[in-house]
């Protein structure tokens, strides 16, 4: 701002003394000319309160005959403010005819000389109004390509949007009808056995992976938003005592503690943790069975849950060792996509060794939304961070 107020004043200073040279340069026709011509220079900045008020300010000079150097930026100032030609006319004429009466009244001429005066009066108070218009109309045109413009790439963006959604959604109707396939077909096998056998702990397995198949057929439609029309409901922090119970049920040693008091969280964040501890569950029992794992949440005052999943070592004997370190399996994509879901809701995601030879996945959510959404940086395994200098690795949003 203040590198254009001097820009400014300098211009207006060139639109007075210009004209007023001009004017003084000039051959009075009368003894006020040069008066009247330097009192319309003077009033030409009244133009950018009313533009007509500078055409007003310069209609004496024009009678005087030294009037046309400020009546040029008067009319050209009046037709680039007005915008219009029903604006810029009524005003346009006084000043004409206020250069071209003087002359035909005092002066004896031909009816061709009066044709050519109140021609050349009409060109010179046309011409720079018509400038003004021509501009004002120029950047009128020029906006509207530029609105235009943005509605074009607003339309393509909605388009892209429209065909990733589309895409999305053919995609998840082949994953539900590939995958819903084999789950139907497993929960009716398991049912078909603990129908038929006789030995309790088989029907007892038959009945839980039944019930398993639906639950993951059931999660996997909520997932991909095919629940037959009804509301959405995803599972959340609420869940977690099922979750840990089911872990049990199928042999871990899982224990949960929820420290604090618990607030209702929102459907994005509240699934985001349901995640963690689904993810970290399941990872802890593929890569480390029969170690213990312990599912903590705290709820701190300072507006934050911290979630943390650990487990120890597994016990020696035949297992499944994670790509760099015990426990989970940092390497795959899992951890990598949960790190994503976690940034996305503002949190941040870390994984790392624990000190006893077992595996920390810690995350940590704010509970005031989040300022923005940036995406997270892919997940490390357990060895990288050692290789880095340190036990555990952030997976968050960029600072």
């Amino acid at each position: 701002m203040t590198g254009r107020t001097p820009r400014r004043v300098g211009l207006e200073l060139l639109a007075v003394l210009v004209p007023a040279g001009a004017v003084l340069l000039g051959h009075p026709p009368f003894g006020y000319s040069v008066a009247a011509g330097l009192v319309g220079c003077a009033l030409l900045p009244l133009r950018h309160l009313w533009p007509p008020l500078g055409v007003l300010g310069v209609l004496w000079g024009l009678v005087g005959g030294l009037g046309w150097p400020p009546a040029l930026v008067a009319l050209y100032t009046l037709g680039r403010r007005s915008g219009r030609v029903s604006r810029t006319l009524p005003w346009v004429v006084p000043a004409g005819l206020a250069a071209v009466l003087p002359v035909l009244i005092l002066q004896q001429l031909s009816w061709s000389d009066r044709v050519l005066t109140v021609a050349f009066a009409a060109l010179c108070a046309g011409a720079p109004s018509a400038m003004g218009l021509l501009i004002s109309t120029r950047e009128r045109l020029t906006a509207s390509l530029r609105e235009l413009e943005r509605a074009r790439e607003v339309m393509l963006q909605a388009r892209e949007t429209a065909a990733r959604a589309e895409e999305r959604s053919r995609i998840g109707r082949e994953i539900h009808d590939a995958v819903g396939h084999h789950a139907t077909l497993i929960a009716v096998g398991a049912a078909a056995l603990a129908a038929s056998t006789t030995e309790p702990e088989t029907r007892e397995g038959a009945e839980r992976l039944r019930l398993l198949a639906k639950r993951a057929l059931a999660e996997m439609r909520a997932a991909l938003g095919l629940m037959d029309g009804r509301p959405d409901q995803p599972a959340g922090v609420a869940d977690l005592p099922g979750l840990v119970a089911r872990s049990r049920a199928a042999g871990m040693q899982a224990d949960l503690v929820d420290v604090g008091t618990s607030t209702k969280l929102p459907p994005g964040l509240d699934r985001a943790v349901y995640r963690v501890v689904q993810e970290s569950l399941t990872n802890a029992a593929r890569h480390a069975p029969g170690a213990p794992v312990r599912v903590e949440l705290h709820w701190r005052d300072a507006g934050e849950l911290r979630v943390s999943v650990h487990n120890d070592q597994a016990p020696e004997g035949p297992r499944r060792r994670a790509p760099g370190g015990e426990g989970f399996g940092v390497g795959g994509a899992g951890l990598a996509g949960l790190s994503e879901r976690v940034g996305a809701v503002g949190g941040e995601l870390i994984t790392g060794p624990g000190p006893d030879g077992g595996f920390t996945v810690r995350a940590v959510f704010p509970l005031s939304p989040a300022p923005s959404v940036v995406r997270p940086r892919a997940a490390t395994s357990g060895a990288q961070a050692e290789r880095a200098g340190g036990p555990m690795t952030s997976v968050g949003p960029a600072a």
